[in-house]
């Protein structure tokens, strides 16, 4: 990656000296038109063939600002230990947090906790302990979430982070300890999907209300593993806090990023926090004593390259998809119970008064300072109702701090709120106050799956700040009594709709022939073997590789090829092993034979468990194709050297020739879950050309493919990212 123009350099402290800001991209060229999140990608990818534009789709290597980790920072540590890694690449890039058990004061928590604050100072990381906050919350408050940068963290909510116009995406721990070891790890960049929100939001109305309508709106995979930007009238008139609020639960709306733009709004935002940060003065007058060091990461000179180098997306640039909502047509809504593709209006749940014995003010989703004003002025002159326990926890120290100055913090706690660390806790199900076998719980968090807030038997909801403190005080889910039903629209659902000539768009796009992708010396022109096709969708990690045998840390390669997809067909790992059997012993030096899996959508959703593409990868498919992938399988299958590529048109052929029915979801048409045709496939690598013959198939057809990058090339060389780790050590040595 070429270096940035020395103009934009800047020192922001201890070890920052070869940092830069992402910026725009340089016009020396005919540029082909990307969306705003392609070309922060772009900013941050390296090792990028001379002249190439990042789109959608591609796999590129990425060295990102910062990568965050928090209490899951001790399985990183060990796995950075075990790849053979003895320094941290950059000290500057990882950040610390420990946030998720910090109620947990077993001398076994206190120990782990002790142990990474020891492995941060020893490497020089910045670190902040268990009481300061949410790390995706200290992120934002400390500018390593920062306008146009791509920062990572090991927590699906790092989305967040598009609230203030950073990329922010999820990676998994072997990721984490790549970067750590590297500085880089791999990604594929998202499909992109633009979100326009149009109009205004009535009085009582809130970012959270957004979010839980999208949600239900849009409810059948719409933005499933895609990066969202957020555009539109409706943007400019949402606070910051809000935009935060709707980029964090994008994350349950199934989406790997969901980033507003930078526009006045958050610039004038940024001028309020740096205010703040200028007045850490135990002076009283601004003349008395100097203004306190210049933050490294906040300050007025990355404010004035920010403006002076704002981003947008380009006239042209492609969408997947292009889904509008109305945000004047929307009124306080409520998720669940115990799903968030569940929502209705606040209104039609009131009228039912259905009982809550908990509610909660906790988490990264809504516990700014905002969010504790907003309960309080519902609170003040009122009392939790009996019968009812109020939590609340701050987003962080500094947000508690802010809101005891308010007056707030005081205000919930006299109205009978019990307070807890600064933390994740109840969100999460741990700590004090989750909810118990039967009870209704109301929270301000994001997610309300069965069981995650406590017991399965339990009933979660999730409201905004102002109706979870309303149905506090009243006992029932209810709106606040300052919610003025003549200001608010219609009861019902919200004005949505999808943008049919972007899909086509996207759908014309996509069937043109790919560029041709350079290969690596050494990497297989060709993918070829018997292909085997599992007519399912969502077939899950557990369907792949049995929990029973995930713990089993003993187990070898070759009992992880034998019990391979036992779950889903007891048959599958002894017919690749016969096919394997019959294969030719001798093929061309660039040919990598194998058997080729097809499959459904949503492969490999479920658990994180690696185990379910190293237990394939060891049967001998070396290849797996799908209508799309779960991403955390995708992420694990590419770390291990096992190669995806997605392909709905071969997909669709082979479900209407094999399945039963002509549906996936029953097997075959004579019974078999997998179904063996006596198909031959072959894939071109570099021009993403897919070949399948014989069988009943008919005549050869032809389909095409995203070849995959020369990242996904050298981690396959390597033998997957801890490989490639180990390559890059050793240069480097």
């Amino acid at each position: 990656m070429r270096p940035p123009p020395s103009s934009l350099l800047r020192h922001h402290g201890r070890r920052l000296t070869n940092r830069f800001f992402a910026t725009a991209a340089s016009d020396q060229r005919p540029r082909v038109p990307q969306t705003i999140i392609e070309k922060v990608v772009q900013k941050y990818a390296v090792g990028l063939p001379e002249g190439k534009i990042v789109k959608a789709g591609d796999y590129v290597m990425i060295r990102p600002e910062h990568v965050m980790t928090h209490d899951n920072t001790g399985p990183v540590v060990s796995k950075f230990k075990s790849i053979g890694a003895t320094r941290i690449h950059n000290p500057s890039q990882p950040v610390f947090t420990l946030d998720h058990d910090v109620q947990n004061r077993s001398s076994k928590n206190l120990a782990k906790y002790t142990m990474i604050e020891e492995f941060a100072r020893t490497n020089g990381i910045d670190f902040y302990p268990a009481g300061r906050g949410i790390g995706h919350q200290v992120l934002v408050e400390e500018g390593y979430a920062f306008p146009h940068t791509l920062t990572v963290a090991s927590d699906s909510h790092s989305n967040m982070y598009g609230g203030v116009g950073c990329v922010g995406t999820p990676i998994v721990r072997t990721d984490a300890a790549a970067l750590w070891a590297t500085g880089k790890t791999w990604w594929q960049v998202p499909r992109m999907v633009k979100v326009e929100l149009r109009g205004r939001l009535a009085p009582g109305v809130t970012g959270k209300d957004v979010i839980v309508a999208l949600c239900g709106s849009f409810n059948q995979d719409e933005v499933l593993n895609a990066a969202l930007e957020f555009t539109g009238d409706g943007v400019k008139a949402l606070a910051v806090d809000d935009r935060l609020t709707i980029a964090n639960m994008t994350t349950e709306w199934g989406a790997l990023a969901g980033v507003f733009p930078v526009d006045d709004t958050l610039l004038k935002w940024y001028e309020g926090v740096l205010g703040k940060l200028q007045l850490r003065t135990f002076s009283t007058s601004p003349d008395a004593i100097p203004l306190p060091p210049v933050h490294p990461r906040i300050n007025e000179q990355r404010l004035k390259a920010l403006r002076a180098n704002n981003l947008s997306s380009d006239p042209g640039a492609e969408y997947s998809s292009h889904l509008v909502f109305d945000l004047s047509t929307l009124v306080p809504h409520v998720s669940g119970p115990n799903s968030v593709k569940v929502s209705n209006p606040l209104p039609v749940l009131e009228a039912k008064k259905i009982a809550i014995q908990k509610a909660y003010l906790v988490s990264c989703t809504n516990s700014r300072v905002s969010d504790i004003a907003a309960a309080a002025a519902v609170m003040k002159g009122n009392k939790v109702a009996p019968g009812v326990e109020f939590y609340i926890a701050a987003a962080s120290s500094a947000v508690q701090q802010e809101s005891e100055l308010r007056g707030d913090w005081d205000t919930l706690i006299l109205a009978g709120a019990k307070t807890l660390p600064a933390g994740c806790g109840p969100c999460i199900g741990l700590g004090t106050g989750l909810l118990e076998d039967g009870q209704t719980g109301i929270s301000a968090t994001n997610r309300n799956y069965k069981g995650r807030m406590g017991h399965p038997n339990a009933q979660a909801y999730l409201a905004s700040p102002a109706v979870v403190a309303a149905s506090a005080i009243n006992g029932y889910i209810c709106g606040p009594a300052s919610l003025d039903p003549k200001a608010l629209p219609p009861v019902g659902a919200p004005t949505f709709s999808i943008m049919e000539n972007a899909a086509k768009q996207s759908s014309e796009t996509s069937s043109a022939a790919p560029s041709k992708e350079p290969l690596l010396p050494e990497f297989p022109a060709t993918f070829s073997g018997p292909l085997l096709f599992a007519p399912q969708d969502n077939l899950n990690t557990d369907g792949i590789y049995p929990g029973k045998y995930t713990y089993q840390d003993d187990i070898t390669l070759e009992r992880q090829a034998e019990v391979v997809m036992e779950n889903y067909d007891p048959a599958f790992a002894s017919l690749v092993a016969s096919l394997r059997a019959k294969a030719p012993h001798s093929v061309s030096k660039d040919t990598k034979q194998g058997i080729i899996l097809v499959s459904g959508y949503n492969f490999g959703t479920g658990s994180s468990r690696e185990q379910a593409a190293t237990a394939l990868k060891a049967a001998g498919v070396p290849l797996v194709i799908a209508g799309s992938f779960g991403d955390i399988f995708k992420r694990n299958a590419i770390n291990n050297g096992l190669v995806c590529l997605e392909c709905p048109d071969l997909v669709k052929d082979l479900t209407e020739a094999y399945a039963k029915d002509g549906k996936r979801g029953a097997g075959g048409k004579d019974g078999a879950l997998t179904v063996d045709k006596g198909l031959e496939i072959e894939v071109g690598m570099a021009d993403g050309k897919v070949v399948v013959k014989a069988g009943g198939f008919g005549k050869e057809r032809v389909y095409q493919v995203k070849p995959v990058g020369a990242s996904v090339q050298e981690l396959w060389l390597c033998g997957g990212l801890e490989g490639y780790v180990l390559k890059e050590i050793k240069a480097k040595a």
